[in-house]
């Protein structure tokens, strides 16, 4: 059983000029709330955590010397991706799973969740920032996520997606580096962020006037740690060919 350690998680980082960020980070269950009902083996699919995405974010934070703020709560609890008065925040139903605790949640509870699994996270978040840009500094934020091959019946054959909002130029060299690499780039797949980017980036980089982009790698390619450490190698060196993020020292 993965063990809950918290609801948010932080690692300091040097002087980069990079936020990574990893909502999805965990299937952790706080012990109070008993796995929701769920197996193990439920929470440990990506109805729980975007597989794999913390994996690959330690390591580009560990490459650039960047801070990583991650959420310590999985998504199954409190979505901290979405936007806390939305009606996605707590599912009783995910890809055909239902989720016993939370076929029932009052708002009592929701509240509850709000307050303790989803808040500090983005607490975290807005300190860091506030704090950096108050030094006149301009993080990129860089938020990792991890995305199924197949989601019902529609396949999504992409490797690796950006996902923009607010216009394309911003993110365009870095799917071209990443096209470079020789592997084939959702541009705005397996979502589209003209339509829903989701809460974190809308709700801290956005109004803050920072770039932003959200990279989803497929799942089954960072299932391990040999997929990990080439896909973290593949996305470090296109961040630093199209200038998202300076070469790490040394």
């Amino acid at each position: 059983m993965t063990s809950w350690q918290g609801p948010s998680h932080v690692r300091a980082g040097g002087r980069s000029d990079l936020l990574l960020l990893c909502d999805h980070a965990t299937c952790a269950v706080p012990p109070e709330l008993d796995q929701l009902g769920l197996p193990e083996e439920a929470l440990r699919r990506h109805i729980g955590w975007d597989i794999g995405a913390l994996a690959v974010a330690e390591r580009l934070a560990e490459r650039f010397d960047a801070p990583l703020i991650h959420c310590g709560t999985s998504r199954l609890v409190v979505d901290p991706n979405r936007e806390p008065g939305g009606g996605t925040l707590i599912l009783a139903q995910s890809d055909n799973v239902f989720v016993p605790g939370n076929e029932q949640v009052t708002n009592v509870e929701r509240a509850r969740r709000i307050a303790r699994y989803h808040r500090p996270y983005h607490d975290e978040i807005a300190r860091y920032l506030d704090a950096t840009t108050a030094m006149g500094r301009r993080p990129r934020v860089v938020s990792i996520h991890s995305f199924e091959p197949q989601l019902a019946e529609i396949l999504r054959p992409w490797p690796i997606g950006v996902l923009w909002k607010q216009g394309r130029e911003p993110v365009a060299g870095l799917i071209e580096a990443l096209v470079a690499t020789g592997v084939q780039v959702g541009d705005n797949e397996p979502y589209d962020g003209r339509v829903a980017i989701g809460y974190t980036l809308e709700h801290h980089a956005m109004p803050r006037g920072l770039p932003h982009v959200l990279l989803e790698v497929r799942n089954d390619l960072i299932a391990d740690e040999a997929g990990q450490d080439a896909w973290a190698e593949r996305l470090g060196q296109a961040l630093v060919r199209s200038g998202w993020a300076s070469a790490p020292p040394g």
